[in-house]
C-alpha cells in the first residue's frame, strides 16, 4: 500500500505543517495585535474589548461555514484542491485586512479570512492520516501540529517589529509562498481509490444519518471546546483578566498569545509521542486534560502576582490544550474515506465556532458573576463537557482508515 511507503518526513508532512503553520499565523493575528489595530482605528478601551470579542466571533463564525463547505469539497473534488482554494481565499483576506478602515470592515474581511482558512487544518490532517500507516498517524499529525502552531511565536515577533498592517501583507504572501510549495504534493491514495466510484462523497448529513455516527460526530467536537476556552477567552483577554485580578506591571495580550502557542506546539509534539507510547489516544488525552485543568486552577489565582507568572500560566494552558492534533486525528480517525475530510474539517471549525457559545456563556454571567468569576465558571463547564465526551469517544489507535462509511436507507437505525 502507498501508506506504508510514507515517512513522517515526507514532502506531504511537511508541506501540511508549513500549510498549519501559515493558517496558525492568520488565524491568530488578529488576538495577537488586537489592541495595537483597535487603538490605531480609534477605539478606546472598553471598546477594545467589546469589539475585539465582536470581531473575534464573526471570524469563528466564518471557520464554522467553511469548515462545513471545505469538508464537503475535500470529500467530493479531494483533499488537495481544498488545499489550493483556501489558501488563496485567506491570503487574499489577509491583504484586505491590511486595508480596513473600521470595525464593520475589519470583520467583513476577518469572515472571509476565517471561511478560508477553515480548509487548511482539516484537509491537511486528512491527506496526512490517509497516507501515513496507523504506526506513524499520531506521530505525523503531532509533527504537523508542532510546527504549524509556531505561526503564532512568529507572528507575536513580526508584531514587535512591523505595523500591524504590514503583519497582514505578510501572512498574505506567506499563504502564496506556500501555495507554490503545494505542487508536487500527492493526493490520497485512499481518495483516489473511491474517486470515480459510485459512493456518496462528501456528504454531510451522512454525519447526522444515523445515532452512532451522530454520537460520534457530536463527541469529536465536543472533546476539543477547551483548546477555544482557553485560546479565544483566558490568553486572548488576559489582559482584562490580569488587571480584574491584580496583577503586577503591564499585560500585553500579544505577548500572551506568543507564550500560549510556543507551549501547545511543545504540547502538540508532547501529546503524540505520548499517544504513540501509550498506543492509545484517549489516555493521552486524559493526561493533557488534567495538565490544562491545572493551568486554569493557576491562572485564576494569580491576584497580586507580577505578570510573568501570568504569561507562564498562559504557557501551562496552552500547553495542556496541546492535545489538538491528536483531538483531530481522533476526529479523522471516526469516518470512513468517503466523509473523512467532511468530519475532519468540520470538527476543529465547529470547535472554533463554538468559540461563538462559550462567550455567550461568559458575557451572560458578567452581569451577575463578575467578569473574573465568570471565567471560572465557563471553564468548569467546558473542561466537564470535554472530558465527559472522550468517555463516551471510542479508541482509535489501532483503526483501518481504508473502508468507507454506507448510507443508511430511510427508516433503517
Amino acid at each position: 500500500m502507498q501508506s506504508k511507503q510514507v515517512s513522517v518526513f515526507s514532502l506531504a508532512v511537511i508541506v501540511a505543517a508549513l500549510g498549519y503553520f501559515v493558517d496558525i499565523y492568520d488565524l491568530l493575528l488578529f488576538s495577537i495585535i488586537r489592541v495595537k489595530s483597535l487603538t490605531d482605528l480609534g477605539l478606546n478601551s472598553d471598546q477594545i474589548a467589546s469589539k475585539g470579542l465582536f470581531i473575534i466571533n464573526v471570524q469563528m463564525a466564518g471557520l464554522l461555514l467553511g469548515g462545513i463547505l471545505w469538508g464537503i469539497l475535500g470529500d467530493k473534488k479531494g483533499r488537495l484542491k481544498v488545499l489550493y482554494a483556501s489558501i488563496i481565499l485567506y491570503s487574499l483576506g489577509n491583504i484586505a485586512n491590511g486595508f480596513v478602515q473600521t470595525v464593520n470592515q475589519y470583520a467583513a474581511v476577518r469572515f472571509l479570512t476565517g471561511l478560508g482558512l477553515a480548509g487548511e487544518l482539516g484537509a491537511g490532517i486528512t491527506l496526512v492520516t490517509e497516507l501515513l500507516p496507523k504506526e506513524k498517524r499520531g506521530i505525523g499529525t503531532s509533527l504537523v501540529a508542532g510546527i504549524g502552531l509556531t505561526g503564532a511565536v512568529v507572528a507575536f515577533f513580526f508584531k514587535e517589529a512591523f505595523p500591524w498592517r504590514t503583519c497582514y501583507f505578510i501572512g498574505g504572501g506567506l499563504g502564496f509562498l506556500l501555495l507554490m510549495l503545494r505542487v508536487g504534493v500527492l493526493e490520497s491514495g485512499m481518495f483516489e481509490n473511491i474517486k470515480h466510484s459510485n459512493v456518496s462523497k462528501g456528504n454531510f448529513f451522512m454525519l447526522f444519518s444515523t445515532g452512532k455516527r451522530l454520537k460520534k460526530y457530536l463527541c469529536s467536537i465536543l472533546i476539543g471546546l477547551p483548546t477555544w476556552y482557553v485560546i479565544g477567552i483566558l490568553v486572548t483577554f488576559s489582559k482584562e483578566f490580569g488587571e480584574k485580578m491584580g496583577v503586577v506591571g503591564k499585560i500585553d495580550p500579544g505577548k500572551a498569545v506568543m507564550f500560549a502557542y510556543a507551549a501547545i506546539s511543545l504540547g502538540d509534539i508532547a501529546v503524540g509521542l505520548l499517544s504513540q507510547s501509550l498506543k492509545s489516544r484517549k489516555k493521552a488525552l486524559y493526561i493533557f486534560y488534567a495538565i490544562t485543568a491545572i493551568g486554569i486552577v493557576w491562572f485564576f489565582n494569580l491576584g497580586g502576582q507580577p505578570v510573568g507568572s501570568l504569561y507562564a500560566a498562559c504557557a501551562l494552558v496552552g500547553f495542556g490544550t496541546g492535545f489538538w492534533a491528536i483531538f483531530v486525528t481522533m476526529a479523522a480517525e471516526q469516518f470512513g474515506t468517503n466523509i473523512r475530510a467532511t468530519a475532519a474539517t468540520t470538527v476543529p471549525n465547529m470547535v472554533r465556532g463554538a468559540l461563538i457559545l462559550i462567550s455567550i456563556l461568559f458575557t451572560s454571567l458578567q452581569s451577575s458573576a463578575g467578569y473574573v468569576k465568570s471565567g471560572w465558571i465557563t471553564g468548569i463547564v467546558v473542561m466537564v463537557i470535554g472530558i465527559v465526551s472522550t468517555l463516551l469517544t471510542e479508541e482509535t489507535f489501532h483503526k483501518d482508515l481504508n473502508y468507507v462509511e454506507e448510507e443508511v436507507a430511510p427508516g433503517m437505525p
